[in-house]
């Protein structure tokens, strides 16, 4: 049975946050609506980063997992399935974002993660796989590669976005000056 891990800090999306309070854990809960469907689905909220948070709620799991960021308001259970589904037996299977980061990852165990994440990670993954010598795939997964780092991020996804987050999105332009 598979795990789903949502790397999740309250205080982060710094940019967003003073933009928009609330707004990140509108993301969460849109995520969560997505992954609850598909597997048992835990929070990861360690402090040091996404890293060590990803990390610390992989121990003692076994089976396949999967680690979906929370800032992918967009997804739907199909896509999680679907990222579940391309995983490589004794591989991984990610989805970058644009910027090359990691937006969303699969493993066919858990001993195969490792903190990577941050500029250029989708690659480092990738090396990582190679260097193992496990099978990766990358996934396309369109509501897995949009990922929203700024306001026009949502703007630009507004037809897509989750139900709490196109809450939020609305909430936010109502308090706006007109």
């Amino acid at each position: 049975m598979a795990t789903i891990v949502i790397p999740f800090r309250p205080n982060g999306k710094q940019r967003l946050a003073r933009a928009a309070p609330g707004l990140a854990r509108a993301m969460l809960v849109d995520v969560l609506a997505a992954c609850e469907p598909v597997a048992r689905t835990v929070i990861a909220g360690a402090e040091g980063g996404q890293g060590p948070a990803v990390q610390a709620a992989l121990v003692g799991l076994e089976g396949p997992v999967a680690i979906v960021n929370a800032d992918l308001p967009c997804a739907q259970p199909e896509d999680v399935e679907r990222l579940l589904a391309e995983t490589p037996p004794f591989g991984l299977a990610l989805v970058p974002a644009a910027d090359g980061t990691t937006n969303a990852l699969a493993l066919s165990a858990p001993h195969l993660f490792a903190p990577l994440y941050g500029p250029g990670s989708a690659e480092r993954f990738l090396a990582r796989a190679e260097r193992l010598e496990v099978p990766a795939a990358v996934a396309s997964i369109p509501h897995l590669a949009e990922d929203v780092d700024e306001l026009a991020d949502l703007e630009r996804l507004e037809g897509s976005l989750g139900a709490h987050t196109a809450a939020a999105l609305d909430a936010l332009r109502a308090g706006l000056p007109r």
